[in-house]
């Protein structure tokens, strides 16, 4: 075998001295640094989450009698929020009718009508309109028109009867359930109640105010990126002309 060849420069060689703990040793540090890389490794190995004891979906199992690994629900198993235990709330009937009063759960309010605004016009108005005449931007691209909402049947239409048709769906109209939950649903019926107000109101609902009311009038237009300025109220204080 060659020998190492070392460079030897006053008097030191080109290879450094090995470290050495204690009388010859090595350090017990490295062994342990070992140990715990070791470790480490070996448990990266494991397959557990890999290869798990489970059933695939729709797989046959030949532990039950059935031989369907899925499971029935036990009987009398509520889903966690799914308790309707208010039947009205839930559907808008009482018993095979539609009721014609809101629930509790929603009072009718200004937060209420605000919130069914909202929605109305999130879900509604592409195909109703905004008034409720069924003037909307989806009929106008060549879907079924909807009915107006300001029609004579529909006017004297339970409030029940709106809350179930957005359940369930009518006519080319789909369900929105999945889609709006129970509480929005009843906020939407207010709403809709509004609008047929808001459309077919007499004098003697609205305290003695003009029907139609007057159109406000302006002193400046505006152009659509500034907002109009209105003409001010005139004072009939009766205060002194100076």
């Amino acid at each position: 075998m060659a020998r190492l060849r070392t460079t030897v420069r006053n008097g030191e060689t080109g290879v450094p001295p090995v470290r050495q703990h204690g009388r010859g040793r090595p350090c017990p540090h490295l062994k342990i640094s070992a140990c715990v890389l070791a470790l480490l490794i070996l448990g990266g190995c494991r397959n557990d989450m890999h290869d798990q004891p489970r059933y695939k979906t729709y797989a046959m199992s030949d532990f039950y009698a059935d031989l369907r690994s899925e499971r029935p629900p036990v009987e009398g198993t509520v889903a966690r929020g799914e308790l309707h235990e208010d039947a009205y709330f839930y559907t808008g009937k009482i018993g095979a009718n539609p009721g014609d009063y809101m629930p509790a759960e929603v009072p009718v309010n200004e937060e209420t009508l605000a919130r069914g605004r909202e929605r109305y016009n999130i879900y509604c108005a592409p195909c109703h309109s905004r008034l409720g005449d069924g003037n909307g931007m989806v009929p106008s691209r060549g879907y079924k028109h909807p009915l107006t909402y300001h029609q004579d049947r529909l006017r004297k239409a339970p409030l029940g009867y709106f809350f179930d048709v957005m359940t369930n769906g009518f006519g080319a109209m789909p369900d929105y359930a999945s889609q709006i939950p129970p509480r929005d649903r009843w906020c939407i019926v207010a709403y809709i109640r509004a609008l047929q107000l808001s459309q077919n109101a007499a004098q003697g609902d609205v305290a003695g105010m003009q029907v139609p009311s007057k159109a406000p009038e302006f002193e400046e237009p505006g152009s659509g990126a500034t907002l109009p300025v209105t003409i001010p109220k005139s004072n009939d204080t009766g205060a002194e002309q100076k």
